[in-house]
């Protein structure tokens, strides 16, 4: 897929691109919909959905907003549009994204994707067909601790890195109920393709390619029908090993990162501030700070000592920066920029979901092919 490709209707330069959002759920409303209204030159133009009581939270935050009850809707007027979003139900991606591109819009939908790797590299194929920009909301790439970390791994503060634990823990021994808790395959839903998809994905991101993947996968809350309690093995080309764990049932949270290199090691606690920042209504904006965290929740770098009883040095957590994906969107769909999360990095994210799944319920380590990772 090309990085960049610019939608035929975009309006001339300096004129806002003009939005479609599918779907005002969590992901629409707590993610998309701030996100798209604090990026300069992106404006809100259409929320989709048929829920009244949804439709008036977003009247209320976003004045003047058009809604439509279906997407065949925005697809029957998309001269109107440059851009659409999905964050509608996994199940729907596919067929979404595959509608949007088809009638020449430029698309961003939600992770994952797709359910497979094969459906995630046709929609990328399509999108590469049509000349437009298919981008997967892959935002937990600006998390702040993932941002420090790439830049301690860049200036080489940790040598080389040899294995890579990663943990996105919640203690909730209650299921919500849902279909991101459903246990119907159809739903993809369970811990392993919701969160997963962000540690995995970080993972390919600072350490390349998988070959080889292990997985352990668990139902372990009563009532509970999906997996909410998994581990995922990672061996990278290069050598490095990847520990990732989300779950849904830890009563004690481990570090969020745990990286281990040759000359020393980075321990960092706590989630970045970002998502519980926008759950409570707070904005980016370009006048205010965005996405700091206190000096006390910085991680350390160091060796031999446990972060916990002061061993390490403190090291300043750079600021998350959600915005700066929409930013990118919005440079890119004008042809300025490139795709900031492609669809084919996302099937490659979906390969080693994929292996894990096999793992899991076999009891294997299963190979990721070579084809697999450079296609």
């Amino acid at each position: 897929m090309t990085d960049h490709a610019t939608h035929a209707t975009s309006g001339p330069s300096g004129s806002p691109l003009r939005v479609g959002l599918v779907g005002y759920g969590l992901a629409g409303s707590v993610f998309h919909a701030p996100l798209i209204t604090a990026t300069e030159g992106l404006v809100l133009d259409t929320v989709v959905t048929s829920n009244e009581e949804r439709r008036e939270q977003a009247r209320a935050a976003y004045p003047g907003v058009r809604f439509a009850a279906s997407p065949d809707e925005l697809w029957q007027r998309a001269d109107e549009l440059d851009l659409i979003v999905i964050a509608s139900p996994n199940k729907t991606h596919v067929p979404l994204a595959r509608a949007a591109l088809e009638a020449g819009l430029p698309v961003v939908v939600d992770k994952p994707v797709a359910g497979t790797a094969a459906e995630a590299r046709e929609l990328a194929a399509l999108a590469e067909e049509r000349g437009l920009l298919l981008s997967v909301f892959q935002n937990r790439r600006w998390d702040n601790d993932f941002r420090t970390l790439r830049a301690l791994i860049a200036d080489g503060e940790l040598g080389e890195v040899q294995r890579f634990e990663s943990r996105f823990e919640r203690w909730r021994p209650q299921p919500k109920g849902g279909w991101r808790e459903s246990g119907d395959p159809e739903e993809i839903g369970g811990l392993l393709y919701d969160l997963g998809s962000h540690v995995v994905d970080q993972a390919l991101v600072l350490f390349g390619p998988a070959v080889r993947v292990y997985a352990e996968s668990d139902v372990r809350r009563p009532g509970a029908a999906a997996d909410d309690d998994t581990f995922v093995a990672i061996t990278h080309a290069n050598g490095v090993r990847s520990h990732l764990y989300v779950s849904a049932t830890t009563a004690q949270l481990g570090p969020r990162f745990r990286v281990l290199g040759s000359r020393s090691g980075y321990v960092k606690y706590g989630l970045d501030p970002q998502e519980a920042a926008l759950r409570e209504g707070a904005r980016p904006s370009a006048d205010e700070p965005w996405g700091l965290e206190g000096e006390e929740l910085w991680g350390r770098v160091g060796s031999g000592e446990s972060p916990l009883t002061g061993g390490g040095t403190p090291v300043r957590t750079l600021p998350g920066d959600y915005p700066a994906y929409y930013a990118a969107v919005a440079d890119a769909v004008r042809g300025k920029g490139d795709n900031p999360v492609t669809a084919l990095q996302a099937a490659e994210t979906l390969d080693v979901l994929e292996a894990a799944r096999r793992s899991a319920r076999e009891g294997i380590t299963v190979t990721v092919r070579h084809e697999e990772i450079s296609a």
